[in-house]
């Protein structure tokens, strides 16, 4: 999903004029007509989100100026590039002290309206990637600071919140790389326990004979080499959260321990004459199927069931391609700031090839990409040649979509379209017709050439998917009329045994 821009404006032909050279310039636009429509979109939840907002100074009713102030009295953090006919220069001081990021003047151009959103929006995702550093460090991270616009992470930070809320014990699952330490800290940074300790534990990084240790504390002597007493992590996470990382690497022996400290809300180190009692709130995390673990007798079943209270599976990053732009922005303005390069962009067809590819590594891989580019670039922006090292991963497999921790069969994606459901790939296709640069495969499975009409299927497939369903522009870059795009949409679903996308456009 690129990023959305907000167009106040009530000169329609004006706001016509700005809406078409912003989807020009590549972002979607979204238009209202006064000032109080352009606050209401803001601050309405169910409204689609945006990233910055373009701001006629001159309206009826609540003007740019008003907008402005509320803006700043309610606390929202968006960028606002003012415009208007009279550029005098009292209305830019007043405009800047205002708040706003930039001022353009009637009417502008697309260069400059194009300079002046890159800027802004590099200059908004370097602030965030600033705050949530902050926070991160200061313990107060919350799930403002997360990065995303897909629907599923929307729903995992819905559950994350009534989480915060509550003592309640968490296990999340997913892949490495998804960001399972972020939402814990989320969780933490969202409760009434922010202000105290948030103490991370990695399970599987601590050697069995010291596992007690480490996460109960011992008295000085109570083995050879403890010179010195140890309070253990439980007793420094007290009043706060305790992270408990790959969880399920915790030996055996020490998960009896775990349980008791769980059950009696007390510690007892290792050489210790009497329990400590604490008060910890648990957040676990781990990479595997931990029931399976159960199963297969590497997890304590009573464990487990104390754990798996309020289970959050974060879904892996090639099911939430919408979420690649926005981190691909936050990290490359962050990265570029702590480099000191100058890199200020990403070319469309880069981010184009980032959305195409299966990220195994998911969320970690992608920031390592963008580190890399940013780092051996030599421009100021970025090219697809500056990602060779993901030159070799495949493109995302469609049948790879649901993630791993659910166990369930794949399903062929689809895109919901005004109602209509279109097929972005059939489940039968061959994985390697699917190309990260987009190029066909003339050649079947049998080592003939494909039909025609099959290539031109997938063709337009492949369109839906780059323009992200918009299907006005799939239409104009194909250079087709839309009714025309939407018959080989029907012939094609129809040739396949699918159900044709139906006359609803």
């Amino acid at each position: 999903m690129v990023a959305s821009i907000l167009i106040a404006d009530d000169d329609a032909v004006q706001r016509r004029l700005v809406e078409n050279m912003v989807q020009r310039c590549g972002y979607d636009a979204v238009t209202v007509d006064s000032g109080d429509a352009a606050l209401a979109h803001l601050i309405d939840p169910d409204a689609k989100a945006i990233d910055a907002l373009v701001l006629d100074l001159v309206m009826p009713g609540l003007d740019g100026m008003g907008v402005l102030a509320k803006i700043r009295n309610i606390g929202l953090d968006l960028p606002v590039i003012v415009q208007t006919a009279h550029g005098g220069i009292d209305n830019v001081v007043s405009a800047m002290r205002a708040g706003a990021h930039d001022f353009v003047v009637k009417p502008v151009g697309i260069e400059r309206l194009q300079v002046s959103l890159r800027n802004a929006l590099n200059a908004s995702a370097l602030k965030g990637e600033l705050q949530r550093i902050r926070h991160r460090r200061e313990g107060k991270l919350t799930f403002a600071d997360i990065v995303t616009r897909s629907e599923t992470m929307s729903h995992v930070i819905s559950m994350g919140k009534k989480a915060a809320a509550s003592t309640i014990p968490v296990l999340i699952e997913g892949e490495s790389g998804v960001g399972k330490e972020l939402i814990a800290r989320a969780i933490h940074g969202s409760s009434e326990r922010s202000a105290k300790p948030f103490v991370t534990v990695n399970c599987g990084a601590i050697p069995d004979n010291l596992v007690e240790s480490l996460l109960f504390g011992h008295e000085k002597g109570a083995f050879t080499g403890a010179t010195e007493r140890h309070a253990g992590k439980f007793v420094e996470a007290n009043g706060g959260t305790l992270f408990l990382d790959e969880i399920s690497e915790l030996p055996l022996a020490a998960q009896v321990k775990l349980l008791r400290a769980l059950q009696q809300g007390e510690v007892e180190a290792v050489g210790g004459r009497k329990p400590v009692k604490v008060d910890v709130r648990i957040v676990s995390a781990t990479n595997r199927n931990l029931l399976n673990q159960v199963k297969a007798g590497a997890f304590r079943e009573d464990l487990f069931y104390r754990l798996h209270v309020l289970p959050l599976t974060i879904p892996p990053l090639r099911t939430r391609r919408e979420d690649i732009p926005h981190l691909v922005r936050h990290f490359m303005a962050r990265i570029a700031a702590e480099e000191n390069r100058p890199v200020t962009s990403v070319s469309g067809e880069a981010m184009a090839l980032l959305g195409q590819m299966g990220w195994p590594g998911n969320v970690r891989q992608l920031e390592n990409a963008v580190y890399r580019a940013v780092v051996m670039s030599d421009g100021g922006q970025l090219g697809r040649d500056d990602f060779p090292q993901i030159g070799g991963m495949p493109p995302v497999a469609f049948s790879e979509a649901e993630p791993v921790m659910l166990d369930s069969p794949p399903s062929s994606p689809t895109d919901t379209i005004a109602g209509a459901e279109i097929p972005i790939a059939p489940a039968a296709a061959p994985a390697k017709f699917l190309s990260a640069y987009g190029t066909l495969a003339m050649l079947g499975d049998d080592g003939e050439m494909r039909p025609l009409e099959e290539l031109e299927a997938e063709t337009i497939r492949f369109a839906i998917t780059h323009y992200r369903g918009q299907m006005s522009e799939v239409a104009r870059r194909l250079k087709i009329g839309r009714s025309t795009l939407y018959r080989k949409l029907d012939e094609a679903a129809a040739a396949s045994g699918e159900e044709p996308a139906g006359p609803s456009r």
